[in-house]
């Protein structure tokens, strides 16, 4: 087991030092996938990697979007070695001290997808809740299970094997509709998915780049697409669960 750190970013200077700092006492290497940000936000990263010798900073040429950003980063963990991403937002919403829990979680199932599961405080936007609700409803849909607790949580431990070759194989999209398309198309690999409560928070005033139409049709064609694919699979998924018993 070899885990890294992994933050993608895009002009979240005003918070990045933050994250980083607390993420100094773990001393794990960490890709920081700046997605095309501003030259201030440049600039701030290239003073944090110069001050934190276990900080690595890759700038993309131009703005691609989340899900671009976080396949970027999985490649060049995956190409420098390391078995997992510990995945962080750069807005600082996450609690770094989990950070030693999601390696315990990785240490138990190594294989396993770890979902951060949002413990959220009265700082959460009530709209933002019930859509969670709504894709946690589309994704157990999709799957055929209870499995995935959050779908859309950035903290996540990522098994970098199996979300490279998935890579290669599938188009997981550039944006919002990254995460949880990764969920979904993990599950339906036959990759086990453990779920870790962790505290989130919504800073006042925080930078947020969901585009409220955008990102909702993003999402809406992945749950139908899913939803589809499940109606393809569940023949299969069906038989599968009627084999064992037949053979009692």
């Amino acid at each position: 087991m070899n885990p890294c750190l992994l933050i993608p970013i895009y002009d979240h200077k005003d918070e990045i030092r933050g994250v980083l700092d607390e993420l100094a006492p773990y001393q794990l290497r960490c890709f920081v996938i700046d997605d095309g940000s501003n030259s201030e936000t440049r600039a701030v990263l290239d003073a944090a990697e110069k001050d934190h010798p276990w900080v690595e900073v890759y700038h993309r040429d131009r703005n691609g979007g989340r899900g671009a950003a976080l396949a970027t980063g999985y490649r060049l963990a995956h190409e420098r070695g390391f078995s997992h991403a510990i995945q962080l937002d750069a807005d600082g919403q996450h609690d770094g001290a989990d950070v030693p829990r999601f390696i315990d979680a990785i240490s138990d199932d190594p294989d396993a997808l770890i979902l951060g599961t949002p413990v959220f405080d009265d700082s959460v936007p009530r709209g933002r809740l019930y859509g969670r609700q709504l894709s946690r409803a589309m994704v157990w849909a999709a799957t055929l299970s209870l499995e995935v607790s959050d779908p859309l949580c950035g903290f996540r431990a990522i098994p970098l094997a199996a979300t490279t070759r998935l890579l290669s194989e599938t188009d997981l999209g550039d944006h919002m509709e990254f995460d949880p398309n990764l969920v979904i198309q993990l599950h339906w690999a036959g990759i086990p998915v453990r779920n870790l409560p962790t505290r989130v928070v919504y800073n006042p005033g925080g930078l947020s780049h969901f585009d409220m139409v955008a990102d909702n049709v993003r999402l809406s064609g992945v749950y139908s697409s899913a939803l589809f694919g499940m109606l393809v699979r569940s023949p299969g998924w069906l038989l599968d669960k009627i084999k064992p018993r037949a053979r009692s």
